[in-house]
C-alpha cells in the first residue's frame, strides 16, 4: 500500500478577481476550493491514475472536517489524526492584475498527535510505501521526516520525500526510494543557481552519493533530470503545454513516477510519467485525470 502524509493541509480558496483594490470592496468574477496540501496531492493524482492509497496526516475542526469530506468525495481513503483544537488552514490565492497568497497557519500539533500517528505508521512494513510531502509547522523539528524514517527504519519501508532544505537533507542517510527538489530547491542546497539540465546533473548525483536512491529534479518548462537507481542520467524536455497552474504540477510528477515505476519498473519509464502527468496537471484548473495524463503521452517524444 502506498501512504502519504501531510501534516498541515488546507482548503485552498482561489478568486479571480478584476482589478483588485486594496482598501475597497471587491468582488470575484470566479471562486473555487480545493482540497490541499503535497501529500494529499499526491493520493489525488494516484487515486486518479488507478493506484490505491491512503492519506494520512492532521486535521482539525470544520476545515479538517470539509478536507476530508472532499476526498472521499474523489475516492480517496484517508486515516487522519483529529486535532481537538484549532482548525485546519485555508490558504488564499488571489488572482488578479498580480498573483498573491495569504496561507494560514493551522492547528497546533501536541505530543499525543504525533504519538497517534506514530501508531498507525508503524503498521507499515516492507510491501508499503510512504510519500513524505511538504513542509511542515513551526512548531515540529526540522528532523521530523528524519525521525519518522528512523523510528520505521527495520520495517524497510519505501520512501519518497518531496521537501526543502533541512527536511530534505536530514532524510538522505535513510536511502529514500525517491527524492524531487526542483532545480532551485536543489541549488539552495548548494549555493549555485542552477538553470539547465546539464547543470542539474552533478548536484542531482551528488545527492545520489548522499543518499537518495533515486534524484528526481523538475524543471518546469525544461522538463526534468533523474539521477537513477541503476546509476544512468535521464533527462528530457517537458511536452507542450500552456500554463493554466503550477499548483500540483510537481506533486502530480511524484504520483506519476511512482505509477509509472509500480507499472513498468523502469526508470525511463517512470520520469516519462512523471513529466507527462506533471505537465497535464499544469495545463488545467485541477489535478490531472488518467484521461488528462493519456492525452499528454500520446505528444511526448
Amino acid at each position: 500500500m502506498i501512504y502519504t502524509l501531510t501534516v498541515n493541509p488546507s482548503l485552498d480558496y482561489i478568486v479571480d478577481v478584476e482589478k483588485f483594490k486594496t482598501g475597497e470592496v471587491n468582488r470575484t468574477k470566479h471562486e473555487q476550493i480545493f482540497a490541499g496540501g503535497k501529500g494529499i496531492n499526491v493520493s489525488i493524482v494516484l487515486k486518479n491514475l488507478g493506484i490505491e492509497n491512503k492519506a494520512l496526516g492532521f486535521t482539525a475542526g470544520f476545515t479538517g472536517n470539509q478536507i476530508e469530506l472532499m476526498l472521499k468525495e474523489k475516492g480517496v481513503d484517508t486515516d487522519f489524526i483529529h486535532i481537538k483544537d484549532g482548525l485546519s488552514r485555508i490558504n488564499i490565492k488571489l488572482r488578479s492584475d498580480k498573483e498573491s497568497e495569504i496561507n494560514g497557519i493551522g492547528p497546533a500539533i501536541q505530543k499525543s498527535d504525533i504519538d497517534s500517528l506514530f501508531e498507525k505508521l508503524d503498521k507499515l512494513s516492507e510491501n508499503d510505501t510512504l510519500v513524505l510531502a511538504g513542509s511542515i509547522p513551526a512548531t515540529l523539528p526540522q528532523s521530523f521526516y528524519s525521525d519518522i524514517m528512523a523510528r520505521l527504519q527495520d520495517k524497510k519501508v519505501r520512501f519518497v520525500v518531496d521537501a526543502t532544505k533541512d527536511l530534505l537533507k536530514k532524510s538522505l542517510e535513510y536511502k529514500p526510494f525517491m527524492v524531487k527538489p526542483n532545480n532551485h530547491e536543489l541549488g539552495e542546497i548548494f549555493g549555485v543557481e542552477l538553470k539547465t539540465r546539464e547543470e542539474v546533473v552533478p548536484y542531482a548525483l551528488e545527492f545520489r552519493k548522499m543518499g537518495a536512491q533515486n534524484v528526481l529534479v523538475s524543471m518546469a518548462g525544461e522538463g526534468a533530470v533523474l539521477a537513477a537507481a541503476d546509476g544512468k542520467v535521464y533527462m528530457h524536455e517537458a511536452p507542450e503545454c500552456k500554463l493554466v497552474n503550477s499548483v500540483g504540477a510537481g506533486d502530480s510528477m511524484v504520483a506519476g513516477f511512482i505509477t509509472g515505476f509500480i507499472n513498468s519498473g523502469s526508470y525511463e519509464e517512470a520520469l516519462k510519467m512523471g513529466l507527462c502527468t506533471g505537465t497535464a496537471s499544469a495545463g488545467l484548473e485541477e489535478l490531472a485525470t488518467k484521461a488528462d495524463v493519456e492525452e499528454v503521452l500520446k505528444r511526448f517524444s
